[in-house]
């Protein structure tokens, strides 16, 4: 008879109880937007509706801009996920494998961009993007968000691991940087490239600081900024914003579910540039 493993035993309860209490404000927001307003500021805590209804979720799809609010977030995402790879890629390759004046202070340059919050530029983004006119604009909203020096450490990293006799046999064929670039490194690194994709996208999706300053016409709005509109003449009605946030979300969260490996594979590149 096996012995029982007290240590694990409570491990795993500590786990499952923590699971418990991250979970519940999504249970939570999820149970109240399906419940009636009247219900929702009922003075009595119910775990479960006496009146199931989708009526919040329903005047959010009809009576809000969500349709324009995903048509701009989806623009935004798949516009900086595509820029920031291109960017991120081609710089981190011209550091790893090239030979150039001010390559080095180039490398500081972006190992020291850890040390500078993006908060704390978000006045300078601001006042540029203004002086440029593109306020309430996709490149005005799109431009400030390329800058992570993150990706660009994971990519240049992983070309240092590549070995040397690769670039040395495509030099030998005559091919030029950009083919070797194209068909040799870049090809080698489509799991990272992956990864770093669906996380740069859920980040920029999910954006909300930067947008928020940049936007103020409601038609511009992505979805993040645009569900704080969920209102009417009578205040708040806790249902509908609840309703709001979790159509925001429920791209993200589909996302997740589906490329689960590939994000979770992210964090951990992230987390060990960033360590």
């Amino acid at each position: 008879m096996k012995t029982l493993d007290i240590g694990g035993l409570i491990l795993t309860l500590v786990t499952v109880i923590f699971a418990v209490l991250w979970a519940f404000p999504i249970y939570w927001g999820v149970v109240t937007s399906l419940k009636p307003e009247s219900q929702v500021i009922a003075k009595t805590v119910e775990f479960l509706p006496r009146t199931w209804t989708i009526d919040a979720y329903w005047h959010v799809l009809v009576n809000t801009m969500i349709g324009r609010w995903y048509l701009n977030s989806l623009v935004t995402s798949v516009a900086v996920t595509l820029l920031t790879l291109v960017i991120s890629a081609t710089t981190a390759y011209a550091l790893s494998q090239l030979r150039f004046p001010g390559r080095t202070l180039i490398w500081y340059m972006i190992l020291a961009s850890f040390m500078v919050p993006i908060a704390a530029l978000i006045v300078n983004h601001f006042i540029l993007m203004a002086q440029f006119g593109l306020i309430n604009t996709w490149i005005g909203v799109i431009l400030p968000q390329l800058i992570h020096p993150v990706v660009i450490i994971v990519y240049k990293n992983f070309f240092d691991s590549v070995p040397k006799e690769y670039r040395e046999a495509a030099k030998m064929d005559s091919a030029n940087e950009w083919r070797i670039f194209s068909r040799i490194y870049l090809p080698m690194n489509w799991g990272v490239t992956t990864a770093l994709a669906i996380v740069t996208f859920i980040g920029a999706w999910n954006n909300f600081l930067w947008p928020f300053l940049a936007v103020s016409k409601p038609e511009m709005m992505n979805v993040a900024v645009g569900i704080t509109q969920v209102n009417d003449a009578f205040g708040v009605q806790y249902a509908r914003e609840l309703a709001g946030a979790i159509l925001a979300a429920l791209v993200v969260a589909v996302l997740y579910l589906i490329f689960q490996r590939r994000v979770t594979q992210a964090i951990m590149l992230s987390a060990g540039v960033k360590g």
